[in-house]
């Protein structure tokens, strides 16, 4: 049988953009795998050692936990905390949690612990006070106004100079209260050089999606720059049937954030300074993948 050559052209075309389609999604699920496995970490012995003896006792509260207390935000018994790594980061961290949201389910708690003096954890109705400080503040959290990170430095000194303009337009007009060094008032849109001493605190909202409105919308973080990290695949092994990959779990997003940050603001060569903030997570991973590929429930059921 004869085929004509615009005809063959045309399937070999579609062809060969097939599979460069599954080649590009292949890469994009192995390269989520290899994230986790390449990570510059602290050793986990200890978390292994933990699994293999089983729940231990909170210092705190005395509640039998797996790892760490989600509730007192602590390491258990059977992990001392000097094996726990410690993260420091170059901004604070605020996460607000919805008091439906399962406590023993939230990876919120997994910055709190390794970074605890950067993180702060509120649960809503209870959120810090942000008005006059959208200059220096950004909600990470997908949706149809989020900018890049590489956005960020722009739109807030963009926000400094309205706020001056303004107030040199209506001396009695309330104007934000913010110390300002040499440095700082020197600086304008087109000064990279205090570019990454602008953002000094990013805001998460930790909920299941279907539960984020409520506080998206609550009128106390109305009007902050919002930031959505549109190039991060999730690896959770709780990912929500009908939500794209993209939608990330809290320590996802804190980390990829961060790294990005990293790169794209401060301008400095990533060299895994945050890796260590999915210490718990990507045990917990290989431990639940592990244990589906073996059938093995009780592994499961023991750390959730």
């Amino acid at each position: 049988m004869s085929i004509s050559l615009p005809v063959f052209l045309k399937e070999s075309e579609e062809n060969n953009s097939k599979l460069v389609e599954t080649k590009l999604s292949q890469t994009t699920f192995v390269s989520s795998e290899d994230l986790l496995r390449n990570l510059c970490l602290a050793s986990q012995e200890v978390l292994r050692k933990a699994q293999q003896s089983g729940r231990s006792k909170c210092l705190k509260c005395g509640g039998s936990r797996m790892f760490y207390c989600y509730t007192c935000y602590v390491p258990v018994e059977n992990v001392p905390i000097e094996q726990i790594p410690h993260v420091k980061l170059p901004l604070k961290i605020d996460i607000i949690k919805h008091p439906n949201e399962t406590d023993g389910k939230s990876t919120a708690v997994h910055a709190k612990l390794l970074a605890p003096e950067f993180v702060n954890i509120y649960t809503y109705p209870c959120i810090p006070e942000y008005e006059g400080k959208d200059h220096e503040v950004a909600l990470v959290f997908p949706g149809p106004q989020s900018v890049s990170i590489k956005d960020i430095s722009f739109l807030l000194q963009k926000r400094i100079q309205n706020n001056v303009r303004d107030k040199s337009d209506d001396p009695d007009k309330p104007s934000f209260k913010r110390k300002k060094t040499e440095e700082q008032q020197s600086c304008d849109l087109s000064d990279n050089k205090c570019e990454d001493t602008i953002l000094k605190k990013i805001i998460l909202i930790d909920s299941t999606w279907n539960q984020t409105n409520k506080i998206l919308t609550d009128e106390r973080l109305q009007g902050l720059l919002q930031v959505e990290l549109k190039t991060r695949k999730t690896c959770f092994w709780r990912h929500q049937k009908g939500k794209p990959d993209t939608f990330l779990s809290t320590i996802e997003a804190i980390y990829y954030f961060l790294v990005d940050y990293h790169t794209d603001m401060l301008k400095e060569k990533y060299r895994g300074q945050y890796d260590n903030l999915l210490f718990f997570y990507s045990f917990m991973y290989q431990l639940i993948k592990n244990a589906k590929c073996s059938g093995d429930k009780d592994t499961r059921k023991l750390i959730h």
